[in-house]
């Protein structure tokens, strides 16, 4: 990101104080407007559609009129400054717009121009010169290439695409790093009744970034969860403390990353590499931040509208469930193991009260399907037996929130009577929402459009009907999830981490690039690695001879700094036994080493076997983005066949580690599954930090430092082999 001007400049112009300004204006400026223009008439159409009511000025120096509005020169023609100019003139005359705004005391631009940073260095000088000439004269620029904002609080929809009536308002802000898609995601909002405060396109981001974007709706007490549509990550530090914020006020993060590059899954010397491509790394960071990674654009309106518009959110797992259809009861409870969400039987008091209530034929478990009886009963009372069951429901103790499936027709009844009952039971179950003790979440069977008289009468009172069981439940899913994570970010705080160790004299004595295996064992063992023992040998005399005192079996492994995947040359022997194998597999190996062009070989390695037990992978290796990326699990030879992997950012402490370790699909077997000894995760944790601590120490020159396998036996945990790979100093 080019941004030329200081610190202090840039939390000046865009600082939540400054962006409350930039999203409100009160008088908009077109500069570069014309009646054959489609950008300047959709600018127009949208500020009607959102009903902005402020003075508009078009500015051209041929036209004395823009669509029957008054039009002037220049900005320096005004008769009094306007709080935002949009820019639509082309990318050489743009400059000279920047210079009459100043002159004019214009404080806020959108420049919709392209031809800068996207393409290629001439345009990123383009784009310095632009933003550091705004930021000299104190304006605030969102863009270039930008399409513009929309603010449905304030009425303001300076935006170049056409939208369609209305534009709801609500809580859910959200931020583009693709202004054309804003369309289809307002239709799909509008379609879904969801409002929003805020929609911004953020084009290049030359001044006005995605962070800073995010900083404002933080503070913004119209919005209540951010959406965000991710090209990339930018500013992934201050991401970090932004996504920290946002679990502390309260307001979830739901996010659409695109770009599922594989460039980080190319081969790589380490393992770690390989399980740490690009789309996992962002994947373990947007989780570790907590921040919740939705698939489509659907995923994310429906998430970000339910948890925009939830009273409250659950805080546990425990669901209960009642609906109108037995189908409806067994996808949910499907999808609902898919989530780790609980559907566990109803309290005795509440089977009882239940069975008061419903149909007699109706079968009273969780999830509870009252029958399409409850529907059709249209006598004329308070509540039906749907409703009196969700009322029941609300007040199990062994509930923590409830899903109420809930229908509304798409049209008025023609019979008045029919309209005010179903009026009546939408009032009743807003009722029961409002007072119930434990949240209550309504959701509609599929993801059909809201009609606009079912839009107003669940407006009227309150309600918001998540979009269908399938997104729906993936939605509260994560909801429950966020819940949780923002509960373990209360109570624990910043990681207890070990701090790195002192730079080694092993670091000093060597270079850039793969390191031979002796040395990298030296260096994690001064961190505190437990390391298998082992002996340096150069001959077969003297590989028999460490074997005799290391016990058998043993393993012999060539040592060469230039040959990091040893058994892909045939440079490994296991379960040695007998001094003649030993002789014979030294002699084998050292005639495969020599072979390997430029490769000096120190020697053979030979250690005691280990059986039985797990085998893990252990790794710590560094992002380009976010720096160092520490990876757990299953090791050995199923590290990249199975890809059973967790990663995380580091710093991490043990807390995290074992998580981490829980997470992996293999962790039946660390738990000792089918009579196996269980594995002393307590121990694994601190192995696994330790590890990471010795990485943080090489800094900058970090490029992999990986124990694979790391061999766990119930409290016996020991690196078995160990790589460190470094970057050439001052690279």
């Amino acid at each position: 990101m080019n941004v030329p001007f200081t610190t202090t400049e840039r939390g000046r112009l865009v600082s939540p104080a400054r962006l409350r300004e930039f999203f409100a204006p009160t008088s908009v400026a077109v500069v570069g407007a014309s009646d054959t223009s489609a950008w300047s008439r959709n600018i127009f159409t949208s500020l009607r559609t959102a009903g902005f009511d402020g003075r508009v000025v078009p500015v051209h120096p041929r036209h004395e009129t823009v669509f029957d509005l008054p039009a002037v020169p220049g900005l320096r023609d005004l008769d009094d400054p306007v709080d935002l100019a949009f820019v639509l003139v082309p990318t050489h005359a743009v400059e000279g717009v920047v210079d009459d705004a100043a002159a004019a005391g214009v404080r806020n631009l959108i420049v919709l121009a392209a031809d800068y940073a996207e393409a290629g260095e001439d345009g990123r000088g383009r784009e310095r010169r632009l933003v550091d000439q705004a930021a000299a004269s104190g304006i605030t620029l969102l863009g270039p290439n930008c399409l513009g904002y929309l603010n449905a609080h304030a009425k303001a929809a300076p935006y170049g695409l056409v939208i369609n009536p209305p534009l709801l308002t609500g809580p859910v802000g959200i931020v583009l790093q693709s202004g054309a898609l804003a369309a289809a995601v307002l239709g799909f909002a509008r379609a879904r009744a969801i409002g929003i405060s805020l929609l911004a396109s953020m084009g290049n981001e030359g001044m006005i970034t995605a962070p800073d974007v995010l900083d404002y709706l933080l503070e913004d007490e119209n919005t209540k969860v951010i959406a965000l549509f991710l090209e990339g990550i930018r500013q992934p530090q201050r991401f970090a403390e932004l996504a920290g914020k946002a679990l502390e006020v309260g307001k979830p993060i739901v996010a659409l990353k695109v770009g599922r590059s594989e460039g980080g899954q190319r081969a790589a010397l380490a393992h770690t590499g390989a399980v740490a491509g690009d789309d996992a790394v962002v994947d373990a960071a947007l989780r570790q931040f907590g921040v919740i990674r939705v698939d489509s654009l659907e995923e994310l309106l429906v998430t970000a509208g339910l948890l925009g518009y939830a009273p409250r959110l659950p805080a546990g797992r425990r669901m209960g469930v009642v609906t109108a259809s037995g189908g409806a009861c067994d996808i949910i409870a499907d999808r609902a193991d898919d989530k780790g969400i609980e559907i566990p039987e109803f309290a005795p008091s509440t089977t009882a009260a239940l069975r008061e209530v419903v149909p007699p034929f109706a079968g009273v478990r969780n999830p509870l399907d009252v029958t399409g009886y409850a529907l059709a009963d249209v006598r004329a009372r308070p509540a039906t037996p749907a409703e009196d069951a969700l009322d029941v429901v609300t007040k199990d103790p062994g509930i923590d929130f409830v899903l109420c499936m809930l229908t509304v027709p798409e049209a008025p009844p023609p019979d008045s009577s029919v309209r005010a009952m179903q009026e009546r039971r939408i009032s009743t179950v807003a009722a029961i929402v409002e007072r119930s003790p434990i949240p209550v979440i309504t959701m509609g069977t599929t993801c059909s459009d809201v009609s606009p008289y079912a839009r107003d009468l669940l407006g009227s009172h309150g309600l918001h009907v998540v979009g269908g069981i399938e997104l729906g439940m993936t939605a509260l899913g994560d909801a429950v999830a966020w819940a949780e994570r923002r509960e373990r970010h209360a109570l624990r705080g910043s990681p207890a981490v070990v701090p790195p160790p002192r730079r080694s004299a092993v670091v000093e004595r060597h270079g850039g690039g793969p390191w031979p295996e002796d040395v990298a064992r030296e260096f994690v063992a001064e961190a505190g690695v437990p390391v298998v023992s082992a002996e340096l040998v150069t001959s077969a005399t003297e590989a028999a001879l460490a074997a005799k005192r290391l016990g058998w079996p043993v393993a012999l492994k060539v040592c060469s700094a230039e040959i990091t995947h040893k058994s892909d040359i045939g440079g490994v022997a296991l379960g040695l036994t007998s001094a003649a194998q030993v002789r014979r597999e030294y002699s084998r190996i050292r005639r495969a080493a020599d072979a390997v062009p430029d490769a000096q070989v120190k020697g053979v390695l030979v250690s005691p076997m280990r059986t039985g037990g797990v085998e893990l992978l252990a790794g710590v290796t560094a992002d380009p983005v976010f720096g160092p990326i520490v990876a757990v699990g299953l090791g050995g030879i199923f590290v990249e066949v199975l890809r059973d992997t967790r990663l995380r950012l580091l710093p991490v402490d043990e807390a995290e580690v074992r998580r981490m370790l829980g997470e992996l699909r293999g962790a039946p077997l660390l738990r000792g599954a089918r009579g196996g000894r269980p594995v002393d995760l307590d121990k694994v944790a601190r192995v696994v930090v330790r590890l990471a601590a010795s990485a943080q120490a090489l800094g900058e020159e970090l490029e992999a430092v990986e124990v694979n396998p790391l061999w766990a036996d119930g409290d016996r945990v020991e690196a078995l082999d160990v790589l460190v790979v470094t970057k050439k100093r001052g690279s």
